[in-house]
């Protein structure tokens, strides 16, 4: 379920319904398919999945984090990734995440500065950015911002606290955190059944082999070793001559 041929599928679907757009496009229509991801531990897991759907013409938003402590989004590395996405036609959001905070005023504030943070540095204007793990009073909140727009505004998600999973909001809101589709999966039936459809896909839990949570949990945690290990290595002289020592990841 959580294989690059399933996440095809996904893609092929929701090309075949015609109602795929971005998110102003969805600002000004009766009837769309949104599609973002939400970058949580791995950059180059966000560009691979980012080159599958290239492989079928398709394009989506990525919205990545400042405040994270997996990867860091003004290293070389990561600036080059994100700017070789957006070349190629991928948007690149913001992910912000909110840290405690919770005067609505100093969260909106803060969105600004970040996004414009990331615009700066980017060279390209960030139009759009989502929340990480949203509290309800943020969803109740409903931020809009001219210039930005919310993953989460009224526009494109319907928060309702007391919704069971066989309701059916004007929104229908498909989201694969955790590596469990908690809210319905996007399949024929599904995507037939409602007008206007969000879906969330979190890149780290994506590969091509479809681990399942615990070995998907390993590989992401040999990935991150192996780029700490090349990371040491380039920075410190003197660690060649341990290398070795290092080469096998503890899982």
């Amino acid at each position: 379920m959580f294989s690059y041929d399933d996440y095809k599928e996904i893609i092929r679907l929701v090309k075949e319904s015609g109602r795929y757009m971005s998110y102003s496009e969805a600002m000004h229509a009766d009837e769309w398919i949104l599609m973002r991801h939400d970058v949580e531990y791995s950059v180059e897991r966000a560009l691979a999945l980012s080159k599958v759907e290239e492989s079928m013409d398709f394009r989506s938003v990525f919205f990545f984090q400042w405040t994270n402590n997996s990867y860091n989004i003004l290293s070389r590395k990561n600036r080059d990734i994100l700017t070789e996405m957006h070349e190629r036609g991928q948007q690149i959001g913001l992910h912000f995440a909110l840290n405690g905070m919770t005067d609505m005023q100093i969260v909106r504030q803060r969105i600004r500065k970040e996004a414009g943070m990331l615009s700066d540095m980017l060279g390209f204007p960030i139009t759009a950015f989502s929340i990480h793990r949203p509290s309800p009073q943020v969803l109740r909140e409903n931020i809009k911002l001219d210039g930005l727009l919310n993953a989460y505004q009224d526009n494109f998600f319907v928060f309702n606290p007391e919704a069971g999973p066989d309701d059916s909001p004007e929104v229908k809101y498909l989201s694969d955190a955790n590596h469990i589709w908690r809210y319905g999966y996007p399949d024929e039936k599904t995507i037939r059944a409602h007008k206007k459809i969000q879906i969330l896909v979190h890149p780290f839990g994506w590969t091509k082999e479809g681990f399942d949570n615990l070995e998907n949990y390993k590989s992401l945690v040999r990935e991150k070793y192996t780029e700490l290990i090349d990371s040491i290595d380039r920075e410190c002289k003197d660690f060649a001559e341990f290398r070795e020592q290092f080469e096998r990841p503890p899982v």
